[in-house]
């Protein structure tokens, strides 16, 4: 393999064998700049600006603007901060690893690193950089918490340079994310910048755009955001004219069919679709002789819809109700996502079905998928501990090579081979088993369910067996953004 990979290099071979040499020269003039006094190394932004603006490129800066970065990092160890409510000193200073992530982020790749080699620090080298241009850096979190915690911590890095910081999340209003979006740097969620660039294209007036143009952006859980909700469509509606009334009343009459007799479910699909006895039921129940010419398609597909939230739509699973409201439960990360609402009809369903307040049905105004939107940037990189899986699509779709960055120290954790079991129970019963057997030595563990009800069902198992745990999941909200 190795003659073959000299004789063929991959993209990462390739990637390393390019910026590895421009380690030893960052190194080599950070330790110059420690001669800097404070202030002149601070005057280097407003050096590389104007030299920016003079035509070099960034490229040109990159050595220079990693040292400083790089140097900035040392000078600030022993800095106290808080951080989330808690009391913490700055104590990181880059890798030659995590330099390279950098340098690989600046050339709009994805950088594939091991959970726990510092992305979050490693993203501010490309950052720093690309922001010189003075255009807007954007760097994208999967929830608000991660956007308010790195903007906040990383801002202590951002602002010692002389540049500016902010944060977009749910809740401002337009004036503070014009603000925002204004600022060298800024932070956000997938949601809300997407949100933000449907909402500016349905403005009345220029002057009420928050958006820059769209300029650099880094994607952190690339693989999540741009693979897994890649084809998730973000929508602007408004309330149509239409009675809810109707969906009370098909939400009591949808109970009386059989499944399988007068329905069919494809869980694949997610489709459940009314059999020619279950059309004849439903025909009884409402009362007419045919329910496609006297009822119509429209309200044919509100029925549909209505045995859909019966048939398909779990509670805790796909959406929880929380003060009176169908809230619903992201699929990817098992998080909440307040204020996004099932479109078609189902969402009112779900409030019916729920027997909470069925607010109007919308129609849509505005809508984009989230592969859509990231395409639109002139310059897009990534980074997470998990995309070669997904290297082809990235390729093919975003122009995204993975670049695979090796670790600063030996990995020690064993990756072990996946175990299968014949059934659910006995797959919970040996988790267990193996939760029971770590516990025992004092070692702690991480355990990952795909819902919540998964969750609450391995934590009724683990209390039987007396093992003390806390559960995660998107009813306890907060916890999962700080144990993020």
């Amino acid at each position: 393999m190795g003659i073959w990979q000299w004789m063929f290099p991959d993209d990462t071979a390739k990637e390393l064998k390019k910026v590895t040499p421009l380690v030893k020269k960052i190194n080599a003039l950070e330790e110059e700049y420690q001669k800097l006094s404070e202030e002149q190394l601070k005057r280097k932004t407003e050096e590389f600006k104007d030299r920016v603006a003079q035509g070099e490129s960034l490229d040109d800066l990159l050595i220079e603007a990693f040292a400083v970065v790089k140097n900035a990092c040392r000078r600030l160890v022993g800095t106290k901060y808080t951080l989330s409510g808690r009391d913490k000193e700055w104590n990181m200073v880059p890798f030659d690893v995590q330099l390279i992530g950098g340098m690989v982020l600046h050339h709009g790749k994805i950088s594939e690193m091991k959970t726990g080699e510092g992305k979050t620090l490693v993203c501010t080298l490309a950052v720093y950089l690309n922001a010189l241009a003075g255009r807007g850096v954007h760097v994208v979190t999967v929830n608000d918490y991660l956007a308010k915690r790195d903007a906040e911590w990383m801002g202590i890095l951002y602002r010692y340079l002389g540049l500016s910081v902010g944060v977009v999340v749910h809740g401002l209003n337009n004036e503070e994310r014009k603000a925002a979006y204004g600022s060298d740097i800024t932070y956000g969620t997938n949601n809300e910048f997407g949100f933000d660039y449907l909402r500016d294209n349905m403005v009345q007036d220029i002057s009420q755009v928050v958006q820059r143009e769209l300029n650099y952006a880094i994607v952190d859980e690339v693989d999540s955001i741009l693979v897994d909700e890649a084809r998730t469509p973000l929508i602007i509606s408004a309330p149509a004219q239409e009675s809810t009334s109707k969906y009370i009343q098909y939400s009591r009459l949808i109970p009386q069919l059989v499944k399988d007799e007068d329905f069919v479910v494809d869980e694949k699909m997610k489709a459940t679709t009314l059999t020619e006895k279950g059309i004849a039921k439903m025909e009884s129940l409402l009362g007419v002789k045919n329910i496609y010419t006297d009822v119509g398609f429209t309200e044919v597909h509100h029925i549909e819809q209505a045995l859909k939230a019966q048939a398909l739509f779990m509670r805790d699973k796909e959406y929880v109700v929380k003060d009176g409201e169908v809230i619903i439960v992201d699929e990817f990360t098992g998080r909440l996502m307040p204020g996004r609402r099932f479109s078609d009809g189902l969402h009112q369903a779900l409030e019916a079905k729920e027997g909470v307040e069925v607010k109007q049905e919308s129609k849509t105004l505005a809508t984009i998928t989230f592969q859509n939107y990231f395409r639109l940037y002139k310059k897009l990189a990534g980074m997470t501990g998990t995309a070669a899986t997904e290297a082809e699509e990235f390729e093919s779709i975003y122009n995204l090579p993975v670049i695979s960055i090796p670790t600063h120290r030996p990995v020690k954790r064993a990756d072990m081979a996946d175990r299968v079991y014949k059934n659910e129970r006995g797959k919970f019963a040996a988790v267990v088993k193996e939760i029971k057997k770590k516990h025992e030595i004092g070692q702690p563990v991480l355990v990952g369910t795909i819902s919540i009800e998964k969750s609450e069902y391995l934590s009724t198992l683990l209390t039987k067996e007396g093992i003390p745990h806390q559960v995660l999941n998107a009813k306890f909200h907060e916890k999962i953004g700080r144990a993020s």
